[in-house]
Order: structure tokens, then sequence, then C-alpha cells
């Protein structure tokens, strides 16, 4: 029996952890990115906690490059740490979706989620594994109201940083992401990665690949996000918590010297 075969709930949350991480070697040569140390933890060990802190009940990690050593690491279920600080806080059942062993390419974002897709629930969170945003609540209100709108997607946006000043997407008062050409009169934000999905965004209407991605078809999210948000289908919130994408080893050392 394989080590999620006796997990019966369905994931509400998937990790994103199976990039190559290019821009971090040679760090990343010997070791997956969402394993790299902040502040004497693994950096998948931040939206791990955050998630047990909120409640949720089950996770799905996906992995690509070093994979295999992920799970020995976390193991089939994650134990948050100052559980008593939260009247919500509960143990994360752990899954995983394996995009390749060993040194095994990824599938990018879509092909990923869809790879993952039939252990996920009807509504789900997606954080990346490489990105620091230890403050960030994954909120079950916020959950429930997503569920309840008409919209496929609710992401959170950030204040553009140094290294993505243009930014990404914008933002309407009425609070849904707008799909905008990147202009100097355009006041656009950047997608955090942290994001809550229903299942139907990336089935047959939005989504040509089967459900699992059997044939390992890689594909992006944006152009997907775009189309949505074309749609009026894409509602977005603004978080200005400490948020780091720790994609290059300067960024990892900076947060590190934050001690």
């Amino acid at each position: 029996m394989s080590k999620d075969s006796s997990i019966k709930t369905p994931a509400q949350a998937m990790l994103l952890a199976a990039g190559r991480g290019e821009r971090m070697r040679p760090l990343t040569d010997s070791i997956p990115k969402p394993l790299l140390t902040v502040r004497g933890k693994p950096l998948l060990w931040y939206p791990l906690q955050a998630l047990a802190m909120a409640g949720v009940s089950s996770a799905v990690i996906n992995t690509g490059w070093l994979g295999d050593h992920i799970e020995p690491v976390f193991g089939n279920s994650f134990q948050p740490s100052l559980a008593q600080d939260s009247p919500h806080a509960s143990k994360l059942q752990l899954q995983y979706s394996h995009e390749g062993r060993g040194a095994g390419e990824a599938l990018e974002t879509a092909g990923g989620i869809v790879r993952a897709l039939p252990k996920l629930d009807e509504v789900f969170w997606v954080a990346a594994g490489d990105v620091f945003a230890p403050d960030f609540v994954f909120s079950a209100q916020t959950y429930e109201s997503f569920k309840a709108s008409a919209c496929l997607a609710h992401i959170w946006l950030v204040p553009n940083p140094d290294h993505n000043l243009e930014g990404d997407f914008g933002l309407s008062p009425e609070g849904l992401a707008l799909n905008l050409p990147r202009q100097p009169d355009q006041s656009l934000f950047t997608f955090s990665t942290i994001a809550l999905y229903k299942r139907a965004f990336f089935e047959a209407a939005w989504c040509p690949i089967p459900a699992g991605n059997p044939e390992g078809v890689k594909a992006p999210l944006a152009a997907m996000l775009r189309a949505a948000m074309d749609q009026d289908l894409v509602s977005a919130s603004l978080y200005e918590g400490a948020w780091v994408d720790v994609g290059t080893p300067e960024r990892l050392a900076q947060l590190n010297a934050k001690l």
C-alpha cells in the first residue's frame, strides 16, 4: 500500500516544489530549492506550518528536480509547532505528486496542478514551496467565500519587488484581477503564487489536459489566468506582509542575514 492510499480526504492545498531552481545554482545542484534553509527551517516548512495552523487537513506536494529528497524530510504528515497558539491548528496530512524521479523535469504550474488534480478537493489553495511568506493566513473564511463565488480563481498580489518592477496583473476597485499590458501608466502588482482555485478551472472548458496529466504535458498557468481575467472570473487581494521569492542565492543570504 502506498503512503497516501489510506488518505481519504481530498487535499485542500497544493504546494509547488518541482522546479529546477536554475538561478539558485550551485546550491540546487544537490538539494531541491524547497529544502534550502531559511532561518533554521527548510523553505517548504513555512507554507506547511501556515496551512496546518489554519486547520487545513490535507496537502499535496509536487516534486520534480531531486524530488526524492523531499518526502523523506516531511513524510506523510506535518505537525505544526506552537499549535496551542491557534484554535484551528491540526496535523496536516501529506500526499505527493511525483513529476519525475531523481533529476526529473517539472511539468510547469498548470501541468503540475492537473497531474495532482485527482488528489485535490473541489476548491484548493496553491502556494509555492520556494516563496517565503511566513505570516500569510490561509483563512477558512476566505476559502468559503471564494467557494460560494462565481470566480474560478482568487489570487494574492504583492507590491512589486526589485526583480519585477513592472508587475504582472492589475487590481480593480471591485477586487477583480485585471489582464493589463505592461505600460508606464499602468499600476500592476506581482503575482505572489498564493491562490485559491476551483477544480473547474483545470477541466475541459479552460484546460485541455486530462485530469492526472497522463502524458506529462508541460503547461504554464499565466495564459489560463489571463483568459479567465478577461471573463471577470479571477478575483484578487493585495497582500502587503513579508513576502520574498527566494529565487537567487543573494535573496536567500539576505533573508538569513535578518535573523
